[in-house]
């Protein structure tokens, strides 16, 4: 079902007290207020990605944090998110502990940026890679070319000023806010995803979203990405009793080209087609070039 189908179908059979039909309670006010822009969002998605999961588990577990969309959107009261990107991590902390401290540095440098866009930006950038922090990783998430994080082999952020205005601070506050209630229940880890997924029990939710394996080669950790790690780490948490949801390639260019996965015969019981729409990486690759025939789409993948 797309996206918007969904929607109209949820405004008419999805009430609040109607939540526990259609998987988990979701957080209503967050679905529509991206916090981070990151390559890779599933803000689009989070909701219909919801709704497969059990109505009832323990911990919801994502190993791969990144913009923490469904994160956001589920707004688990126990949850545990981990990331390999230290600053990520940092900033997700400092959303919970600190969010005044976003907010202030925020709206300095979007005034900043405002009086004078290239020069703010390329001095973010420049601090960001003498020293990787989170405060000047959020700002070039919110200001630079379609929220894709570049970085080159050496570590650095590459990627050019987006041409869009970043949302007022103002507006950045109340988003602030939000998700700041939302993240209170979550622990959050500097940690392989291995590591994260080793702390799954029985009755359990993990949600992977790891580096997609034909379109991410210059995403944060993708160089290193093992998928084969990643089965081996799903199986031990099927055998414990948790429950596995896997974001992951599907098809491009308008479904014209299918991608193939090479996954563990048995171990996904169920495949549901995700329509994304056009790719923001595709985009970023082809600026100024025509977007016909890149949709993309994804595969969730569900071990129950």
């Amino acid at each position: 079902m797309s996206t918007t189908r969904l929607d109209k179908w949820v405004k008419r059979n999805y009430s609040s007290d109607k939540s526990a039909m259609f998987g988990p309670p979701m957080n209503r006010e967050v679905l529509n207020k991206q916090f981070l822009k990151w390559i890779g969002s599933k803000q689009r998605l989070a909701r219909e990605i919801i709704s497969y999961m059990p109505k009832r588990y323990g911990t919801y577990i994502e190993p791969f944090l990144g913009g923490g969309a469904v994160l956001g959107a589920l707004s688990p009261q126990v949850g545990i998110a981990g990331d390999v990107l230290k600053p990520l991590i940092e900033l997700w902390v400092m959303l919970k502990e600190k969010p005044e401290t976003l907010v202030k540095y925020y709206t300095v440098k979007w005034r900043e940026y405002i009086k004078n866009r290239l020069e703010t930006y390329l001095q973010v950038r420049s601090t960001y890679n003498a020293s990787p922090n989170p405060l000047d990783l959020l700002f070039l998430s919110r200001t630079c070319y379609g929220g894709v994080i570049r970085f080159t082999k050496e570590g650095q952020i590459s990627t050019p000023i987006g041409p869009h205005t970043p949302i007022p601070p103002a507006a950045f506050e109340n988003r602030v806010k939000l998700w700041s209630r939302a993240v209170q229940g979550t622990r959050f880890l500097h940690a392989d995803f291995q590591e994260t997924m080793d702390l799954a029990k029985e009755g359990d939710v993990v949600y992977c979203d790891p580096p997609y394996l034909y379109s991410q080669s210059i995403v944060y950790g993708a160089q290193s990405f093992s998928i084969n790690r990643l089965w081996k780490s799903i199986e031990r948490c099927v055998e414990n009793g948790t429950k596995v949801m896997l974001s992951i390639d599907g098809s491009k260019k308008s479904g014209h080209v299918k991608l193939y996965l090479d996954k563990p015969a048995d171990l996904f019981k169920r495949e549901i087609r995700m329509r994304v729409g056009k790719s923001m990486l595709r985009r970023f690759q082809k600026r100024g070039l025509t977007m016909t025939g890149e949709d993309v789409e994804d595969r969730l993948l569900l071990t129950w």
